[in-house]
């Protein structure tokens, strides 16, 4: 019987050559224009004495345990968005209590906050909308929660997780903020900015070595769509325990 290999490769040029004549001059190779030259980084200053220690402190690793808040079961959904904000507003008098204090609105209305009909909170209110979903990967649910400080157009971005039955805040972000995103164990937080057209993206992500979220990107981004530009209210990051 003679080889049957021949015959498998004239029907496979034959398909081919079915295809290029169906499908016309498709398959020709095209220029896609010219090559950038490939440049190297180029390292400036080479005899600088590298710094030994950061010359601002973000305290990105900071968190802090909540007083006063219990978790019963260790349930975060059984702790109440509402007492956490009080209990930020006690632990930080200068912010929150006087005339003189930068978020005064936020503690004057924070009565304001107690449940109506079919548990909805007035506008007057300045906590926002609790979010829950696992950002540390433990298995359990964790607080996203916002609020207003006030009379300020800033929004305070707070996570909360549980250890070892208390109420631990994780991360802390104050900001004139456009849109907050939960994303795998992220939070990005988008903000405007005085440029026409582009926006300050900032993410923290869970570490599970510092057991706090990490400010990982810090970026400046063209949006496109805004005609008018915000000047932003306060740098970013602010400390991970306390404004």
């Amino acid at each position: 019987m003679p080889p049957r290999r021949p015959v498998r490769t004239t029907a496979a040029v034959a398909l081919l050559l079915a295809t290029a004549v169906a499908c016309g001059d498709t398959g020709a190779l095209r220029s896609a224009g010219a090559t950038p030259t490939a440049t190297s980084p180029a390292r400036l200053w080479p005899n600088l004495s590298p710094a030994a220690s950061p010359a601002y402190d973000f305290d990105e690793a900071d968190t802090e345990t909540v007083k006063g808040i219990t978790v019963p079961g260790d349930d975060i959904r059984e702790v109440d968005p509402i007492a956490v904000v009080r209990a930020e507003i006690a632990a930080n008098p200068s912010d929150y209590n006087g005339s003189k204090a930068p978020y005064r609105g936020t503690a004057e209305r924070i009565g304001d906050c107690e449940k109506g009909k079919g548990g909805d909170r007035g506008a007057a209110c300045p906590v926002l909308k609790p979010y829950y979903r696992d950002l540390t990967g433990d298995g359990r649910e964790d607080l996203t929660l916002g609020f207003r400080l006030l009379p300020t157009k800033m929004t305070a971005v707070r996570v909360y997780t549980v250890e070892k039955h208390r109420l631990v805040q994780v991360m802390a972000n104050d900001d004139a903020v456009s849109g907050v995103e939960l994303a795998g164990h992220s939070v990005i937080i988008r903000s405007p900015s005085e440029l026409a057209g582009y926006e300050y993206r900032v993410q923290w992500t869970w570490d599970a070595d510092q057991k706090a979220m990490l400010l990982t990107h810090d970026e400046f981004l063209r949006t496109g769509g805004r005609k008018h530009g915000v000047r932003r209210a306060t740098p970013v990051p602010t400390s991970a325990a306390t404004p």
